[in-house]
């Protein structure tokens, strides 16, 4: 078995995995970070959706072999300290969940978003960014009102 090595929320990992392993499976089966969701494994929903370099990924179509020497962000590597991330905060000061299987994929794209596009973003372009994120239970309102609050704070 091929062996993978990558750093993951500040952290070097390896272990010895099926070439067919997915990132998601690494992550969650391996390193037994569970933050990250799978909802669909086409990449249509976007709960998986962790950082590799940097760039958001959706982690449930893509092999964990093609990241050797990555650094990996999933939702359990955002807080620091103890303290949550302004972006996690958002999500909770606004009620921008309800079930939250959806949240830590919407979280990430939210983080990534705002590291694209800047700290200041209109509710046009939080939903046209957030296409590839699908939330079950709720109209994305709170959702956008989250994100753009989120965005506000990370600018602090």
């Amino acid at each position: 078995m091929p062996k993978v090595s990558m750093t993951v929320n500040g952290k070097a990992v390896s272990g010895n995995i099926d070439s067919r392993t997915l990132l998601v499976q690494f992550l969650r089966e391996t390193l037994r970070l569970t933050g990250t969701h799978v909802g669909c494994d086409t990449s249509q929903c976007g709960c998986c959706v962790v950082h590799v370099n940097g760039t958001a990924i959706k982690s449930c179509t893509t092999l964990a072999l093609s990241h050797e020497g990555a650094n990996v962000t999933t939702i359990e590597g955002l807080a620091h300290d103890g303290k949550l991330h302004p972006m996690q905060e958002a999500f909770r000061e606004n009620h921008g969940l309800q079930c939250g299987f959806c949240t830590p994929g919407m979280i990430m794209t939210a983080v990534d978003i705002v590291n694209r596009k800047g700290n200041k973003l209109d509710e046009q372009t939080i939903r046209h960014e957030l296409e590839g994120n699908i939330c079950r239970c709720t109209g994305y309102h709170n959702i956008v009102k989250a994100v753009a609050a989120g965005a506000e704070a990370m600018a602090k």
